[in-house]
């Protein structure tokens, strides 16, 4: 049977890890379709856009990012739950804090400009096998690949039958235009497990404002936990920036996966990427830079695979994503065994110094492990 393929490759969700799998492949010359149900590939987005040093070393799809969409952030305050803190940083290393929406429309040119075809307001709804590929119906047409990277919550792996995230993290975070921190060098962190079980929370001068999140482990559907949190979370920073008298100018909410990889992550002529996969550090809830690495790594592995260089990634690529061994027995461990008292106490200790080193900048920061009370309250400059 000769059946007509409308794409080499469909991606569902452009999303980070979808986009750079697009960009991949497009410029190896193979026909690719993004589908996205958003009207826009920068409206109602679930992150907070802060990328890490190593994904501009290591992502070739992010060379280039005009400096107006970035802001960077070299140093941490981390503040155990009485607000005494400690500061880090390592030499070379930085964050980015990112105009998101305008980045998500950058990354999505670059992809269309690489020849991928997006395509807006079409949503996933079916897959039927055929020989060769899939059909997806009237809007997509058939494909010789599908990719999904279409978040947490992934459509595609409950129509194929491939693994689906089981535990999360519920996030949500508020940006103030035009506000500015008293201290905006910093990453600031805030570890309490009363407010963020099993996580922290966070504020940070971004492109365009301030930034202030959190999140917490998600038992059970609980949302307004989240929101209560939130609100617990902005009186007890207001003595260091004050933002309880100011209304966001945008909120961002949604599930962040933190149980480790989906199995399976694929079958013939189909895997899943980014946090559809479940690519997201358990222990940071970091995920664009494993969804940018891995996705534009599966757009390689898929069109060897489709040139007919080599077998189909189902099995052996997929094995290169990383198991997070080490973070998933972390992530058990912050989430059964931290102890506000004892954060307290150990924040300024060597062990402690070390780990959040690692946790943050990837090796031991240099700064020396001064711990100071928070300062006085001071409102945001406007």
């Amino acid at each position: 049977m000769n059946l007509q393929y409308h794409s080499d490759c469909t991606i569902i969700g452009a999303s980070f890890a979808g986009l750079a799998c697009a960009a991949a492949l497009a410029r190896q010359g193979l026909r690719v379709v993004i589908a996205d149900r958003k009207s826009d590939p920068g409206e109602k987005l679930h992150t907070t856009g802060i990328l890490v040093k190593d994904v501009i070393d290591e992502v070739p799809l992010l060379e280039g990012v005009p400096a107006s969409l970035v802001r960077r952030v070299e140093r941490v305050r981390l503040y155990a739950p009485n607000l005494r803190h400690v500061d880090l940083d390592a030499p070379g290393y930085y964050y980015l804090t990112t105009d998101t929406p305008g980045l998500m429309r950058w990354l999505a040119g670059r992809a269309v400009q690489a020849g991928a075809e997006l395509r807006s307001g079409v949503g996933f709804r079916a897959a039927h096998p055929v020989p060769g590929g899939f059909e997806l119906g009237a809007a997509l047409g058939r494909t010789r690949f599908l990719v999904g990277a279409d978040g947490p919550r992934s459509n595609v792996a409950r129509v194929l039958g491939l693994g689906r995230n089981r535990q999360f993290l519920a996030g949500l975070e508020h940006e103030y235009e035009g506000a500015t921190l008293t201290e905006p060098g910093f990453l600031h962190c805030f570890v309490d497990r009363q407010l963020m079980p099993g996580y922290i929370g966070w504020m940070v001068q971004g492109v365009h404002g301030v930034q202030v999140g959190l999140a917490r482990r998600l038992r059970g559907s609980r949302g307004s936990d989240v929101k209560a949190a939130m609100a617990k979370l902005l009186s007890k920073i207001a003595g260091l920036n004050d933002f309880r008298a100011l209304r966001p100018d945008g909120i961002r909410a949604g599930l962040i996966p933190c149980g480790g990889l989906v199995h399976p992550l694929a079958m013939p002529r189909a895997l899943l990427v980014g946090d559809a996969a479940g690519l997201v550090s358990p222990v940071t809830a970091g995920g664009i830079h494993t969804a940018l690495v891995h996705g534009f790594a599966a757009g390689h592995a898929v069109a060897e695979f489709l040139g007919g260089r080599s077998a189909d990634p189902q099995r052996s690529f997929v094995r290169s994503y990383p198991r997070f061994r080490l973070k998933r027995l972390l992530r058990f461990a912050f989430d059964h065994l931290q102890r506000d008292w004892l954060f307290n106490l150990a924040l300024a200790s060597a062990p402690m110094r070390w780990a959040a080193g690692r946790i943050y900048f990837h090796k031991r920061a240099s700064r020396p492990p001064a711990v100071a009370r928070a300062g006085t309250p001071k409102r945001p400059a406007l």
